[in-house]
């Protein structure tokens, strides 16, 4: 059941996704509060076989390129109409992460992305203004943005293409929905719309087609 508050969106893509960190599973979704965060959702390209990337030996000991990817380089659409208020380009997308190593080793830095705020964060990153609320689509595709701030979009259209900048370990999508993109922004509960026009919010595990 989606809260009676939540800012409704349409999937800001096409294909088959894998749903992590979900506030249909917990709240606040990614362990924090910190930027508008709480709400927040991810979404990790898959091909048909529901993975992100075969598995190699550097899946498992090593570190990947991110262009082996699926989702690499796929679409993001806005998810809702509004106007653009914030667009940040030009972060590098890095290598990505999945072996046990590499990912302790990954953690260990990740009080200097907070201490180096929204763009260390977010990376690439559109944020879209409706009503009230900033949604946010974050670690975009290095030069892949395509709009501008103060520029008006309409459900659909594309905004950039799914990276790995920012704080990411594999090229997914991270969406949210909040008051501001400051440290003690706000989250604000969301829900997408379904093909048969009801409203939900995927759970951790689920896999979404648009």
């Amino acid at each position: 059941m989606t809260p009676p508050d939540a800012v409704e969106l349409a999937l800001p893509f096409t294909g088959r996704w894998l749903v992590q960190n979900s506030p249909a599973s917990r709240i606040p979704s990614h362990g924090t509060d910190l930027f508008g965060t709480s709400h927040a959702i991810d979404f990790v390209p898959v091909g048909p076989d529901g993975r992100s990337a075969p598995r190699t030996v550097a899946s498992l000991i090593g570190t990947e390129d991110p262009d082996t990817f699926a989702g690499f380089g796929r679409p993001i659409l806005s998810p809702a109409a509004g106007e653009v208020v914030a667009v940040h380009d030009g972060e590098s997308d890095h290598v990505a992460r999945r072996s046990p190593l590499s990912l302790i080793a990954y953690a260990l830095t990740q009080p200097s992305r907070i201490r180096g705020g929204a763009p260390a964060i977010a990376g690439n990153h559109v944020a879209v203004r409706v009503g009230d609320a900033l949604v946010l689509l974050a670690h975009l595709r290095k030069g892949s943005v395509r709009v501008r701030r103060g520029q008006s979009v309409a459900i659909g259209e594309q905004l950039g293409e799914c990276g790995n900048s920012g704080n990411s370990t594999e090229p997914h999508l991270h969406v949210q929905v909040s008051d501001s993109l400051a440290r003690e922004a706000r989250g604000i509960p969301i829900a997408f719309g379904r093909r048969d026009g009801a409203w939900w919010i995927p759970r951790n595990g689920e896999i979404v087609e648009a």
